[in-house]
């Protein structure tokens, strides 16, 4: 007893000093704002360097890029011998080599490990390799984001209780050449050691596999646990929460864990969760956003307060803009062949552009499908607009995934109401065309008054928009479905899991496998 009384007296003092450790690296990593872009030149060369004898490194051949001394020719040979790629070219002519267990294919040595996205788009699902160097290019990034936590006003104590990161299982799969998995779980894996001190829900059910039967388990663990800070996807946490609060009959999460304080979240907006999120709360959190891949850290919030992240100009990965427009892309999002990139000192300002990266990993002017705008081009802040394929011009409306967050979150303001999950497809209608709005939630809402709120914010938001729905799209629809609804579809395509994202955009095929599930379940789904 006098033993646990020690610690308990001593726990306060050790919250201290790591705060002051934060606090005092935060003040040493603090980046001069002129060199992020000669920090890009210097990613570049490195990368270039590493890979130069790999099959890919001799295909187009990185030496003679690499004998440019002006970092001009440099960038400039690089973006003129070096192919844009998505995952079907990187995979099919190159990737595929490394599944098979080939070396030195785009990157050094052997990849052990794969990533399996989301696939909300293209193909089922995608294997992203892995490195080692990646793994540290995560783990490094990921030391950054603890230490701007100095930056939030919080009790030194807050540093010694736990963590709860939701995320997929860290129980690989193994083929007999490369293990196979969520990236969240091959980065759990991977954890310092002195961190797994405070981190839950720890090894044992971060192995289960079945996504119910882990929820299950941490509601069951939840009261042992002193929980300070959160990491994970918004819209699952939100159902965790609800169902710790119905099982242990709670008013909100706080009572459960009163130390509660930070929510460092990714991989969706927060915009459309947020009012129904902080239902569940009793004081608000700090919010921190993370940029997240399956091919890398990409950006991370810098600042308290701020709706916008930084990316990591100095660590591993080269950053490539292509503008989001109909000069450089397709109808269904894919970009032409002789589309032009930027490089970070030649992007604006609210300009829409494509991701494209070189990474560790071997991802070479790789298009990793998302979208990005620049809202302070010296700091490089950022702030995710969306996919290059989930958006919406069937019309030439230009209907991105930002504008939908945005309407979705004023309209749940609007009319007080949790809106958990939702999808857009766009259709003919009566020899014009019309937008179809299915919206989870487990509130009651009025159809009509939804379909007004969403139409009115979205011609304030989208200046295209408001014109087509005089010339060409002449209604719109709403279906209100139970949230489990969602859920139910994802668990029965096997994509239930902190990794997988509800697509914000139906077309073709998955409009019609989505309807076809709503249909054998008989689910109605009337267009009002």
């Amino acid at each position: 007893m006098q033993f646990n009384q020690n610690i308990i007296k001593v726990m306060p003092l050790l919250g201290t000093i790591i705060k002051k450790s934060i606090e005092l690296k935060q003040e040493n990593i603090v980046s001069d704002n002129s060199t992020h872009t000669k920090e890009q030149v210097r990613v570049l060369r490195r990368l270039l360097r590493k890979a130069a004898h790999t099959q890919y490194g001799k295909h187009y051949n990185f030496s003679e890029i690499l004998s440019c001394r002006k970092p001009e020719a440099m960038l400039e040979m690089f973006r003129k011998n070096v192919p844009l790629n998505d995952y079907d070219t990187m995979h099919t002519e190159w990737w595929y080599k490394c599944l098979e267990g080939t070396e030195n294919v785009t990157w050094p040595g052997k990849v052990k490990k794969f990533a399996l996205s989301s696939g909300t788009s293209g193909a089922s699902s995608k294997y992203i390799p892995v490195t080692q160097d990646m793994i540290k290019q995560i783990r490094k990034t990921s030391i950054k984001e603890i230490f701007n936590l100095a930056k939030f006003d919080l009790d030194p104590t807050i540093f010694t209780k736990g963590a709860l990161m939701l995320g997929g299982s860290t129980a690989l799969n193994f083929n007999g050449i490369y293990y196979e998995g969520d990236l969240s779980g091959i980065t759990t894996r991977n954890i310092p050691f002195w961190f797994q001190k405070f981190y839950y829900p720890g090894k044992e059910i971060s192995k289960e596999k079945d996504w119910t039967k882990k929820i299950d388990q941490i509601v069951a663990k939840a009261p042992e646990w002193d929980i300070a800070a959160i990491v994970g996807v918004p819209s699952w946490f939100q159902i965790l929460f609800e169902r710790i609060i119905q099982t242990y009959n709670l008013k909100n999460i706080h009572e459960m864990w009163p130390n509660l304080k930070i929510f460092i979240h990714g991989g969706v907006s927060f915009k459309p969760y947020k009012t129904g999120f902080e239902k569940l709360l009793a004081h608000p959190l700090h919010y921190m956003e993370t940029y997240l891949a399956s091919e890398g850290f990409l950006a991370l919030q810098n600042e308290p307060n701020v709706d916008t992240m930084q990316l990591v100009t100095n660590n591993k990965i080269f950053f490539e803009f292509l503008p989001f427009n109909e000069d450089n892309f397709d109808e269904n999002g894919n970009a032409k062949r002789d589309a032009k990139t930027l490089l970070l000192n030649e992007v604006k300002v609210d300009e829409t552009y494509a991701l494209v990266l070189s990474s560790c990993s071997g991802a070479w002017r790789y298009l990793i499908g998302d979208t990005i705008k620049f809202t302070n081009i010296d700091t490089c802040e950022i702030h995710i607009t969306g996919r290059t394929k989930h958006f919406l011009s069937i019309c030439g409306e230009h209907l991105s995934q930002e504008n939908m967050n945005m309407a979705i979150e004023r309209m749940g303001k609007e009319l007080n109401v949790n809106i958990k999950e939702f999808t857009v497809a766009g259709i003919k209608h009566s020899k014009m065309f019309a937008h179809h709005w299915y919206i989870g939630s487990d509130d009651i809402i009025d159809p009509k008054k939804a379909k007004e709120s969403i139409d009115k914010h979205l011609k304030i938001l989208n200046d295209d928009y408001r014109t087509e729905r005089i010339a060409a799209i002449n209604e719109l629809f709403i279906t209100i479905l139970p949230s489990n609804v969602f859920y139910d579809y994802m668990k029965q395509t096997g994509k239930l899991g902190a990794q997988f994202k509800f697509p914000r955009v139906l077309k073709g095929n998955k409009l019609t496998e989505w309807e076809n599930y709503l249909s054998s379940n008989n689910i109605e789904f009337n267009k009002i």
